[in-house]
């Protein structure tokens, strides 16, 4: 009986199972990161709104008070500083925003680099399973000859011998 025959590019196909491995798992922690970038966007930007409500409540209490004539001498000052530091804050959300928007380009652009290395990790992959299907079929194919051949010559064999006797 013929020894099994060993793939020879075996070594080659735990690599490539190995690498596509990797870049799922690169992939899955790009996905993740795009989310957390996207999370602090949205986090930036409900604090922005916030900021442009209070800065809206507190122009609209200045008008009520300097309107009614509740307010003081140093109340008018009090406020426009008040808002102008709410602006301020406004502004550097803003900024904090647009860097944040930055950050999620990134993080998606990470995310496309790791999807178009899966996808190819997974071809490569893929093409060395159909090598090594091929290279069975061919093998049992061999293999299945070779059989025929020696069951015709202990066919023939058998058949002498009787013809012998």
């Amino acid at each position: 009986m013929a020894k099994k025959s060993k793939y020879r590019l075996q070594v080659l196909l735990v690599i490539k199972e190995r690498a596509k491995r990797a870049c799922e798992i690169a992939l899955a922690k790009a996905i993740k990161q795009l989310e957390e970038e996207k999370k602090k966007l949205e986090e930036l930007k409900l604090e922005k709104k916030k900021i442009e409500k209070r800065i809206a409540h507190e122009r609209k209490e200045m008008r009520g008070k300097v309107a009614s004539g509740d307010a003081k001498v140093k109340d008018p000052q009090i406020h426009v500083n008040f808002i102008r530091k709410l602006e301020e804050d406004l502004e550097e959300i803003e900024r904090k925003i647009e860097e944040q928007k930055n950050e999620v380009k990134r993080a998606e652009t990470h995310v496309q680099r790791c999807r178009s290395d899966y996808i190819l990790a997974a071809q490569e992959e893929n093409m060395m399973i159909k090598h090594k299907e091929l290279w069975e079929k061919k093998l049992k194919k061999q293999l299945d000859h070779e059989e025929n051949k020696m069951m015709n010559e202990i066919g023939n064999v058998i058949h002498l011998m009787r013809k012998r006797m």
